[in-house]
């Protein structure tokens, strides 16, 4: 029962259907009674209120959103709109309320939730944020990784695909299976939450290769979970797989924060222990000692949305003897956490120098020249991250890096924009680290386009 209900779907199907007709048949109906009846002057108010109260919640999340940023990023204006017709719908329910009797201010009390619950659905469809019940409740929806599972590589990639070529490629299932696991944190001892695991087919073969491996992070406020719930991760890695007889990145989803409303900037600090230290130290160790895994840096990627894609930009030119690529999307220009005076002292014992040597630009110079692979992306509708974006891969490519960056359409700072610009990033990348060839120039995706980067 608790599954069934964890896996209910939040963007589509029965339930979103059902608060946005219950929603919209709600207001429609206050709406005709008073039209049917001809009570003009209540009607009058009620559509003056509604249109306050609508022009107030777009004043207010503006606000919140572009000028005291409290969020670090902007809401974008999607959800600037979404939210302000939320405000102007709860506006003419409680004027209806309020002006009414009888009937009509029962349906109105009654219209409250779904039209909160209408609003919230909306704004979790741009962002695409929560795509379960399960996931808005962090009820787990992955089974636990045994420690039997899978087995040890025993060849590569290289000898996988001759294989296939003559047909004679080791039986595996179809498609790949997402674990859950608690890495240990032997030497960080940093508090982080369960890891999520994707195995792709060719990793629960009995024979499997030394796979790539993508170390992906969720952006903050967020969790592992939600890299693999609202990114989709094992469906797109499961059709890579179907064109590449079974052969996909193993994907690492650890948490690089300790907890949903913290934020560890991805550094060894005071504030929440050190979490550089556990993704470069403790998870590496742990997936080269219990996953069929490739140990040249040149088949480790590491990547993420939002703050996790700025991670990825600080930890991989840090570290490029881990991480030979990266896969950020919607990152920032530099780690942040309220003012920048507040951080460096906080975060950094005051040392602004330590500050600057974890902005991405100044890792990836310091340690330039790079053989490092960066594919970078952003939404259409989020310009602060194109920017950022833009920026990094100019720097990249400069220490000569081969780099690709590319605009998500029609999204923005969302869970839209990861999978737009992953899927292509992953052939991308799976080309470069030996898992066959693109199936399709970049160019012929018509979900992205490319940014010139001084070629």
């Amino acid at each position: 029962m608790l599954k069934w209900f964890a896996r209910i779907h939040l963007l589509i199907g029965w339930l979103p259907f059902a608060v946005f007709g219950l929603a919209g048949l709600g207001l429609l109906a206050l709406l005709i009674t008073q039209l049917v009846e001809r009570r003009w002057k209540a009607l009058t108010r009620e559509l003056i209120t509604t249109l306050t109260v609508g022009a107030a919640g777009l004043l207010a999340t503006w606000l919140v959103s572009d000028v005291f940023m409290l969020f670090d990023v902007s809401l974008g204006w999607l959800v600037i709109w979404a939210v302000a017709a939320g405000f102007a719908a709860m506006g003419f329910v409680i004027a209806s309320l309020v002006l009414n009797h009888g009937f009509r201010r029962v349906l109105a009390s009654l219209m409250i939730l779904p039209v909160i619950l209408a609003t919230a659905l909306r704004v979790d469809m741009i962002y695409g944020e929560y795509t379960t019940l399960g996931s808005v409740f962090a009820v787990p929806i992955y089974p636990r990784l045994a420690p039997t599972q899978p087995a040890k590589a025993r060849m590569s990639v290289k000898q996988w695909r001759e294989l296939a070529a003559k047909g004679q490629v080791p039986r595996h299932p179809s498609k790949g299976k997402s674990y859950s696991f608690d890495i240990p944190n032997h030497i960080s001892r940093f508090g982080a939450r369960t890891a999520d695991i994707y195995l792709p087919p060719a990793a629960l073969s009995d024979q499997p290769p030394a796979l790539p491996v993508f170390v992906l992070l969720a952006g903050q406020p967020g969790s592992p979970d939600r890299l693999f719930t609202a990114g989709g991760i094992q469906g797109m890695l499961d059709a890579y797989a179907s064109r590449h007889n079974g052969l996909a990145p193993i994907v690492v989803s650890p948490d690089q924060n300790g907890g949903s409303k913290r934020n560890s900037l991805c550094v060894d600090s005071p504030v929440y222990g050190k979490a550089e230290t556990y993704l470069t130290r403790d998870v590496p160790d742990w997936i080269k000692s219990n996953l069929p895994v490739a140990t040249n840096a040149g088949m480790w990627a590491i990547g993420g949305f939002s703050q996790g894609g700025t991670c990825s930009t600080q930890l991989a030119p840090r570290h490029p003897h881990i991480y030979g690529a990266m896969l950020p999307a919607d990152g920032e220009l530099e780690p942040k956490q309220g003012s920048k005076d507040a951080m460096i002292r906080d975060y950094f014992h005051g040392d602004a120098q330590a500050f600057q040597a974890q902005v991405p630009t100044t890792a990836i110079a310091r340690h330039a020249p790079s053989h490092q692979l960066l594919f970078t992306g952003a939404g259409e509708r989020d310009p602060e991250s194109i920017r950022s974006m833009t920026e990094i891969a100019q720097a990249a490519y400069k220490a000569g890096m081969d780099v690709e960056a590319v605009v998500a359409k029609d999204s923005g700072h969302d869970w839209h924009a990861v999978k737009a610009s992953w899927q292509p990033g992953l052939e991308w990348m799976g080309e470069r680290m030996g898992l066959g060839p693109m199936s399709k120039d970049l160019d012929q995706y018509s979900g992205i386009r490319r940014i010139s980067i001084n070629k």
